[in-house]
């Protein structure tokens, strides 16, 4: 070497003795290609040992066509993985003073869960420094047990370039340069490292030590992405798992792809690098499943990530949260039978989805007499939601806009077909209720020129109605204008008379004045109410200088009392 102070294994100074040529590993986009398994750019040999598997276990481009090939030859693995980690604990504790055995990363995530350990079997071994074959021969014993050496592939490699590109590779090389430091050997007596992989990670193996040197990768289908994406993960490849999950990006996405990329290992799904795919991928579901009801048989049978990526969304086309709220009531029933379970996956994953403020209080009542959630928890989210319904609208916008970075947004409104309303009932001394409505400007402008908006139910006497907004032509047919309507659910024959009155906060007071009075009796299915509620053309209505919008809200009041 030119300088011995200089670091062989440090890319901040890595520099090849071969042919005095300094390679600036420090740029993470430099192609090396011309390097690869070239023996004048290189100082070291990798040995690769491929172990035996079943054809059943294979995930390469060979025996995977599909995303639904890998996803259920990657399960097979894991009872496979399973198998062998039953080996694994008493072999590494019997390997020689001489044998190293460098196992996955220490900053890997490890939660004991063997489903996110599948890819444990391979391990990085530094091969004897004197000959000695003795060490060697208790792995060999392992393998034999576990599974046999069927191929070996030997590659010249550069040592500065592999651990530029992953902290695995550093590491391993950093041990090597310690070993060799320690025990007073030359650097020639030490070159050959050994890694031992299965027979289904060679060609993702393979394309990934290509992908360090060139920054390209020769995989183009998803499987075989998914597969160099593993192994990225697994040697701490992050420039390729930012290129794999931008690739798999650029691909048609479909149902099965979306709930694949949601299922992959922790360790994977953990990784900055592949966030942006995840993003895409619950982007995608909520966007083809916003419609629900419409999509109910189909996505009552996705699992718990599609699930969560749906719920999560702002957008989802609903009649109101009442219908989330059963959506995934009937979900959970479905998914986890045993009530122990169920309550359990409520609690910790599905109930913060649930916008529990934004539901009716007449369900919510519900829900505290609801077996399927822990009273303590059902109560904290009724007692919350109530609080947030009493508070001023301000203060609800307050507490909406503060929800931007959580992920379950519970006191963000989403965009129901039925708008929200809040409800006083009164028992004595006469049977009534106050109903308030607010509708945002960009509502009322959606309604131009015949189109309309209903509120979420509420009762009164056991008596469901409605409120119903429009934008009519007046009497005369002359001008479009405001009106408002109130309606009674159909329930067979039943009458019910009321008197109810209509008011909406004006400027300049911004007090609530009363606009209409009437009285009804009600048969089922019948509204009343009045067409040109404030007495103005539409236009002035929504002029900028309007008096009923207050900081962009139209607030509105109906009460409603039977008449005995």
């Amino acid at each position: 070497m030119k300088d011995s102070n200089l670091d062989l294994f440090d890319p901040r100074t890595a520099v090849m003795d071969s042919s005095d040529y300094t390679i600036e590993v420090a740029r993470g986009d430099a192609d090396f290609g011309f390097a690869f398994n070239d023996s004048n750019f290189s100082d070291r040999i990798l040995r690769i040992e491929i172990i035996s598997e079943s054809a059943e276990t294979r995930t390469d481009g060979e025996g995977c066509t599909s995303l639904a090939d890998w996803d259920r030859n990657r399960k097979r693995r894991r009872e496979d993985i399973k198998r062998e980690n039953a080996f694994t604990a008493v072999d590494m504790a019997a390997a020689g003073p001489e044998e190293q055995i460098l196992n996955q990363p220490d900053n890997i995530p490890d939660d004991g869960d063997t489903e996110n350990q599948e890819e444990e079997a391979a391990a990085m071994i530094e091969e004897p420094q004197s000959g000695d074959e003795g060490a060697n021969d208790v792995d060999s014993n392992w393998s034999m047990e576990c599974s046999t050496v069927v191929k070996v592939k030997t590659l010249h490699i550069s040592s500065p370039i592999l651990a530029a590109k992953s902290p695995f590779f550093y590491k391993v090389n950093l041990n090597v340069h310690m070993e060799l430091f320690s025990n007073g050997m030359r650097e020639s007596e030490q070159r050959h490292v050994t890694l031992r992989i299965n027979a289904s990670e060679e060609t993702a193996l393979m394309d990934l030590l290509n992908f360090m040197y060139s920054n390209t990768l020769t995989a183009a289908t998803a499987p075989a992405l998914l597969d160099v994406l593993m192994a990225a993960d697994k040697f701490e490849v992050a420039s390729c798992m930012r290129y794999c999950s931008r690739s798999l990006r650029n691909l048609p996405m479909t149902p099965e792809s979306a709930l694949l990329y949601l299922d992959l290992p922790s360790s994977v799904l953990m990784a900055e690098a592949v966030q942006p795919l995840t993003d895409a991928a619950k982007q995608f579901l909520a966007v083809r499943y916003k419609d629900i009801t419409k999509y109910q048989d189909e996505v009552l049978n996705l699992p718990l990530a599609g699930v969560e990526a749906i719920l999560s969304s702002d957008d989802l086309q609903v009649a109101s949260e009442d219908a989330v709220y059963d959506f995934v009531l009937k979900w959970s029933r479905i998914q986890y039978p045993k009530v122990e379970e169920r309550r359990e996956i409520l609690a910790t994953r599905l109930a913060q989805y649930i916008r529990f403020p934004y539901m009716t209080c007449r369900k919510l009542r519900k829900v505290m007499a609801c077996n399927d959630f822990d009273h303590d928890f059902a109560q904290k989210v009724v007692v919350e939601a109530l609080f947030f319904k009493a508070e001023a609208p301000h203060r609800q916008r307050s507490l909406a806009a503060d929800e931007n970075p959580n992920p379950n947004r519970r006191f963000v409104e989403r965009a129901y077909k039925y708008r929200p309303v809040k409800v006083v009932e009164f028992e004595l001394p006469r049977q009534q209720c106050v109903v308030y409505l607010d509708l945002k400007r960009e509502e009322c402008t959606n309604l131009f020129p015949s189109g309309r908006v209903y509120s979420q139910a509420f009762h009164l006497g056991g008596q469901g109605f409605f409120l119903s907004a429009h934008c009519n032509m007046d009497q005369q047919s002359s001008f479009h204008c405001f009106g408002l309507f109130l309606g009674m659910q159909e329930k067979g024959s039943v009458t019910f008379a009321v008197d109810y009155e209509f008011a909406a906060r004006s400027k300049p007071t911004e007090e609530y004045i009363s606009k209409y009075k009437g009285n009804y009796t009600f048969t089922g299915g019948k509204a009343v109410g009045y067409r040109n509620l404030f007495a103005i053309p539409w236009t002035s209505f929504m002029a900028e200088d309007s008096l009923y919008f207050i900081n962009g809200i139209l607030h509105l009041r109906a009460e409603l009392t039977i008449r005995h």
